[in-house]
Order: structure tokens, then C-alpha cells, then sequence
């Protein structure tokens, strides 16, 4: 690989903003429905009437390396110019024994030349390293290409959270949608 990832110590790269951002015209509908025998829900890729974008800015908090929820965590990255230009991070969930990641993102100038593969098969060797069971992670159901490029990762639909973000997450087509990869 031409860019080489690097480790990004937490002294260095604590509070750093991941700049994710990202223009959809797709997102997966997600239903629930409660009925006499429990809950039926469906996931659906359906389209928006017009492009719906997503960036740091619209959040109070974005997502930032090192944040102190996630003990343990560690991170690696493609630095240019002392510039971030990607980055992964990871934290282990003890109490599960599973490799949650964190933070992935590439800029876009960056995208196509395989190096999110190379993000996804470190994490992968760092849950073997460290004897977990699965690797872990979060992604919104409008960030339609996200979710094509876990799945093709291998990762699968482990759940769903349908107010993380905020009450109205079913309607606003952004729910939370955990996938994960198994060991």
C-alpha cells in the first residue's frame, strides 16, 4: 500500500475529530411491528426523494479518537502533512469478549484504493491477537454504502437501535444498525 498506517498514539491524537461525512440517496426503512405472537420487523433499501448529506457539524458532539467512554482503545491512521487522512479505532468490550470498532473513516480522496480493507483486516488480526469472539460496530441506516462495504467485509446484522440518536430516529430514516463479524 502506498499510504502506510501508522499507529496513533492517544497522547498525540486524543479529541482529534473524525470528519465523517457522507451524501445518500438510499437508507434501509426499518419496521417494527408488534402482533400477538411478538414483533415482526423489516429491513428494506428504499430511496429518498432528494440526496440527504451528513456531516460532524449538524452533531453536538462528534465523533472525536480517544474518546473517554472507550477504555482501551487504541488507533491507527494515515497521516499526511500531519494531516489525519484516515483512521480506524478500536476498543475491547470485556465484558462481552468482542472487538468493538469505534471510528473508521477514509477521506474522500483517499476511498477506492483498499485501504478501509486494510482498516478491517487489522481490526480483524487484533481480535484474533487478542483471543475475542467477534468484532463489533455501529453505522446508521441512511449510510447505505457503509453498510454495503461491512457486508462485504463479511460482517452481518447483529441488531438495531431505534432511538440512539434521538426519538425520532425511525422516522428521520437514521437508526442505529449494529453489524458484526464472527471469529
Amino acid at each position: 500500500m502506498k499510504y502506510p498506517i501508522i499507529f496513533l498514539p492517544k497522547e498525540q491524537w486524543e479529541g482529534t475529530i473524525v470528519p465523517i461525512s457522507y451524501t445518500t440517496e438510499e437508507y434501509y426503512d426499518i419496521a417494527v411491528e408488534r402482533n400477538t405472537y411478538g414483533f415482526t420487523v423489516e429491513m428494506k433499501k428504499k430511496r429518498f426523494a432528494e440526496p440527504v448529506t451528513h456531516t460532524p457539524e449538524e452533531y453536538d458532539f462528534p465523533d472525536r479518537l480517544y474518546e473517554k467512554h472507550w477504555e482501551n482503545a487504541r488507533a491507527w491512521g494515515i497521516v499526511q502533512e500531519k494531516k489525519l487522512m484516515a483512521a480506524i479505532e478500536t476498543a475491547p468490550e470485556e465484558w462481552s469478549n468482542r472487538l468493538r470498532i469505534t471510528e473508521l473513516w477514509v477521506d474522500q480522496c483517499l476511498r477506492g484504493q483498499g485501504i478501509g480493507h486494510s482498516f478491517m483486516e487489522l481490526a480483524k488480526e487484533r481480535a484474533r491477537q487478542e483471543k475475542r469472539r467477534a468484532v463489533i460496530l455501529e453505522t446508521q441506516s441512511c449510510n447505505v454504502n457503509a453498510i454495503g462495504f461491512y457486508l462485504h467485509e463479511g460482517f452481518t446484522l447483529i441488531g438495531f437501535d431505534s432511538c440512539c440518536y434521538r426519538n425520532n430516529d425511525l422516522e428521520r430514516k437514521e437508526v442505529r444498525v449494529e453489524l458484526g463479524w464472527f471469529l
